[in-house]
């Protein structure tokens, strides 16, 4: 007799946006994928990898079995998962007994589920009680999460997506987000297409870049020097904000004279961009009432990516663009089931103290630092106040 098919909330397991779907099932395989209209991140919208995302639950390609490896030098044999399972468990708890919690180590993936990620990591630190868990989530979001934690004292980013419907201008660099961040972007344009700006920075021109209105192409690894000159101008144009930057920040004394050298004409000649555009860039921000800069891997995955969240910090608190609705530094992840890592005591060096100590949503960050990112000699001026987590990670 057929089984009465029922529907279940999930992620979608693709970008980090983070989707909202409903799962219709019969309890044996997933036979139909919506978007889950009542979830805050997309509102039933899904992009074509999302809305056919339980094909690949279904193809005649996945793997329907384990293989184990009895001995090192046999080839791995085709075994039953819940015999593969047990097997598992006797060797992990042989090591825990014989050898102590920390000579077991776990590496996962942004890909697995939220409720998975959650639970591996409730394996690790909660069961057997080792701090070795890592993900390829890291490799993505290292440098943004470092860069943050050194600006604003905490690696959570000051903002949400609720800000989207807000903003009055976006400022999109190292992103390709029509492509790779489809629902957030077409959130974006809905508030572009209402009358916000939008300014693209990318040496490509990209489908985001198609809708912009004012594109910088700009040259690879040379946008420091432009995030900088940005500065410069915001400054030298009275478009910073004294009040906020005296409360709320350390370091500025530093930065004018930093900042000097960074003209149009230089920036100009390091970027390959427009003198004109370079200013015209800094007077839309400048004129904006709340101005977002969105960013992901093309700023991340680069030798000096925490330097690229530094700068990009520094121009939203010199403004006092940040923590107000429709402002603020925020940096798309590139997967969203990390999140299930990142609950309190979970993924080494996060947890979710050190976000609360930044304070509630809409109140300045602690004294956030602002530092001279774009020399090698020359470090964040000073560090806000993060959460108590030791060194290791462990709180």
């Amino acid at each position: 007799m057929p089984k009465t098919p029922r529907t279940l909330a999930s992620i979608c397991p693709y970008c980090g946006v983070g989707c909202g779907l409903v799962l219709e099932t019969d309890g044996e395989k997933i036979l139909r994928v919506s978007g889950d209209k009542n979830h805050p991140s997309n509102f039933g919208r899904l992009c074509t990898k999302g809305s056919t995302s339980a094909q690949a639950l279904t193809h005649p390609g996945r793997m329907d079995a384990a293989y184990v490896r009895n001995r090192r030098d046999q080839d791995p044999v085709r075994t039953p998962i819940d015999q593969a399972i047990t097997a598992t468990a006797q060797r992990l708890q042989t090591i825990l007994e014989r050898d102590g919690p920390d000579a077991l180590a776990f590496y996962v993936s942004g890909q697995m589920s939220l409720e998975s990620q959650y639970l591996i990591n409730k394996l690790a630190k909660g069961f057997v009680g080792t701090n070795n868990i890592e993900s390829n989530s890291r490799l993505c979001m290292a440098s943004a999460g470092a860069g943050y934690k050194l600006s604003l004292g905490s690696d959570a980013p000051p903002g949400s997506y609720q800000d989207f419907d807000h903003a009055d201008l976006f400022f999109v660099t190292g992103a390709n987000m029509a492509d790779c961040h489809p629902i957030l972007y077409l959130r974006m344009m809905d508030r572009v297409k209402a009358g916000a700006r939008l300014i693209v920075v990318d040496p490509r021109r990209t489908a985001t870049a198609d809708k912009a209105h004012l594109f910088l192409q700009i040259k690879p690894g040379t946008d420091l020097a432009l995030f900088n000159g940005l500065l410069h101008l915001l400054h030298r144009n009275g478009k910073t904000d004294p009040d906020f930057i005296a409360r709320y920040t350390e370091g500025w004394d530093a930065m004018p004279a930093f900042l000097a050298a960074y003209t149009p004409e230089y920036v100009s000649h390091i970027t390959g961009l427009a003198a004109g555009d370079i200013e015209r860039a800094a007077q839309w921000l400048g004129e904006a009432p709340n101005f977002m800069t969105c960013w992901t891997m093309g700023l991340n995955q680069s030798t000096h990516g925490t330097w690229n969240t530094n700068a990009i910090c520094n121009l939203h608190l010199a403004t006092g663009q940040i923590c107000r609705p429709g402002s603020g530094p925020f940096s798309p992840h590139r997967s969203a089931q990390r999140h299930g890592r990142t609950g309190d005591g979970l993924y080494g060096p996060r947890s979710a103290g050190t976000a609360l100590a930044a304070g509630g949503r809409g109140a300045p960050l602690c004294r956030a630092a602002l530092g001279c990112a774009g020399r090698p000699h020359q470090h964040p001026l000073g560090q806000g106040h993060g959460g108590s987590v030791s060194e290791d990670g462990r709180r």
